[in-house]
């Protein structure tokens, strides 16, 4: 029996009515179907979220997901991949009410969805991701990764002051709030709210931006795929945090290495829009000027 993932934004009445609705047809079509929210969709299978390394493994066999189609906003696309990592399941996000960048720009009719699931008309689009080790004392103690960004960011109410090396060779010393580290997908997010360039999916880099920089240097730096970025803490404390949600408390004389990952998330789009689309569609983009 051929299995899809079905999730939502858990708390969106449309999000989880869409989603009962499209499960149901789903079933009608032959398709077992599971849920990151499985309370929420009657008849659905718990689906246990699996480790990177699983993914290569006999676990994750009850799990050969067609596709995984997720109800909600970006927040709600990137918790599904954030659940998938590791994998190469396609990932179609469909938006309800906000033009986001990882769904597609329209709401497509559910049955319409359903057949060109079945028909696998659907482009995948790769997404690169973010890698990170975290050192303390010579040994590497945490690792771990990221979908849009990695931000090292004080803990307190003084400025952190760090130290940034790319491949090995010193860039500069910062006392700053933060540093926020970004994959391609991740330059429309927080490091956009702090003044970093926005990045097109296909250019595989890696954008460093500092936040409220105490010196003349403040811009953003956009660095090879083929690059890795160090930052050694010499506050007395400061923290990491992955994606907004997870978090690992940094001490003085840590050092963490980033760098873009290998692994990549899969999205797929049933509409013939580009990412050029959506960044018009998301910002209201003035496209025909103000003569019109």
């Amino acid at each position: 029996m051929k299995k899809l993932l079905v999730t939502m934004n858990p708390n969106r009445s449309d999000a989880i009515e869409r989603a009962h609705t499209f499960s149901q047809l789903a079933k009608n079509k032959g398709f077992d179907i599971y849920c990151l929210h499985p309370d929420l969709l009657p008849g659905s299978k718990a689906f246990n979220k699996l480790e990177p390394a699983d993914w290569q493994n006999e676990k994750s066999s009850q799990y050969n997901f067609e596709i995984a189609v997720v109800f909600g906003g970006d927040g709600t696309i990137l918790r599904a991949a954030d659940s998938l990592y590791g994998s190469k399941i396609p990932i179609v996000g469909i938006n309800l009410g906000n033009v986001g960048f990882l769904a597609e720009i329209a709401e497509p009719k559910l049955d319409q969805l359903l057949d060109a699931v079945i028909a696998g008309q659907y482009k995948l689009e790769p997404r690169a991701t973010l890698e990170y080790f975290l050192d303390r004392a010579g040994k590497v103690i945490s690792h771990g990764w990221a979908i849009n960004e990695v931000t090292v960011e004080r803990s307190n109410s003084q400025m952190m002051e760090l130290f940034l090396s790319i491949d090995g060779k010193p860039v500069s010393r910062w006392g700053c709030d933060s540093v926020i580290f970004s994959s391609p997908t991740g330059s429309t997010a927080y490091a956009f709210s702090a003044g970093g360039p926005v990045i097109w999916p296909e250019v595989e880099a890696l954008l460093i931006t500092p936040v409220a920089n105490h010196g003349l240097f403040s811009r953003s730096m956009v660095i090879s795929n083929q690059s890795q970025a160090s930052i050694d803490i010499e506050s007395q404390a400061a923290g990491l945090v992955a994606d907004g949600v997870r978090n690992t408390q940094l001490q003085q004389g840590d050092r963490i290495e980033m760098k873009l990952s290998t692994t990549k998330i899969y999205l797929a789009h049933f509409d013939n829009s580009v990412f050029t689309d959506r960044l018009v569609a998301k910002f209201r983009l003035p496209i025909s000027g103000w003569r019109r």
